[in-house]
């Protein structure tokens, strides 16, 4: 869709515009990641050989659905989406190739045989998660945002990311399965091993303890 390249930039300014006049705190999906995941999308695009505009436009608006509700899934931004890209001109059938894009790069419902242009946003999105920093700087900020305790978020990354990884979709362009394959594996064998330790009375007692005297977040205290 060629003719859609004179519209990333407009849909860049109106995201950008968007994020910067949103009023509560977007700590995990904010501009930070929607910038990074719109760049990293566009060049798995190029190797997959997908249309790279209408994934950039995609990676753009794909979290909206966070501006809508902290804890939600991508059709939940459907309405925003549609609001977005009409306003910078995009007529009804390109906002549906959008939209299909999106929905179907969506983390726990994505397969094997989904376009080359949701797999392209789809590595993007899932390398964010599988960066090394992830776990340290970004995963309390996730649940900070969306109010989700330790063990919620062990569970959902567990439950939605092992099955992938099993059945070799965790990424689906070769440069994201050679460079960062082991990022991946390293990030599902931290979180299965979180997830165990929450078994661990002893452990959920140490989490209680430190949040008593430290003030730790909430979240990261949370063991239910």
């Amino acid at each position: 869709m060629p003719y859609l390249h004179s519209y990333v930039g407009p849909v860049r300014m109106a995201a950008a515009e968007l994020y910067a006049g949103q009023t509560r705190e977007m700590l995990f999906h904010g501009w930070p990641h929607v910038s990074f995941v719109a760049a990293k999308a566009r060049d798995f695009a190029v190797e997959l050989g997908a249309d790279a505009d209408s994934v950039e436009i995609a990676a753009l608006v794909h979290d909206v659905n966070y501006l809508v509700a902290a804890r939600s899934g991508a059709a939940a931004g459907s309405a925003l989406r549609a609001k977005i890209l009409a306003g910078v001109g995009l007529d009804s059938p390109s906002v549906t190739v959008i939209e299909e894009i999106v929905v179907s790069a969506e983390t726990h419902t994505r397969g094997r045989d989904i376009s080359r242009e949701a797999m392209a946003l789809s590595d993007a999105d899932t390398l964010f998660k599988a960066l090394p920093i992830t776990p340290v700087v970004l995963a309390p900020l996730y649940m900070r945002e969306t109010h989700t305790s330790l063990r919620e978020l062990a569970m959902k990354i567990v439950a939605e990311q092992v099955p992938l990884k099993d059945d070799g979709i965790y990424f689906y362009s070769e440069s994201a399965k050679k460079k960062y394959a082991d990022w991946g594996d390293a990030n599902l064998v931290l979180w299965t091993c979180i997830l165990d330790a929450l078994e661990d009375p002893s452990v959920v007692d140490l989490i209680a303890q430190v949040e008593k005297y430290t003030q730790i977040p909430q979240e990261l205290a949370a063991a239910e």
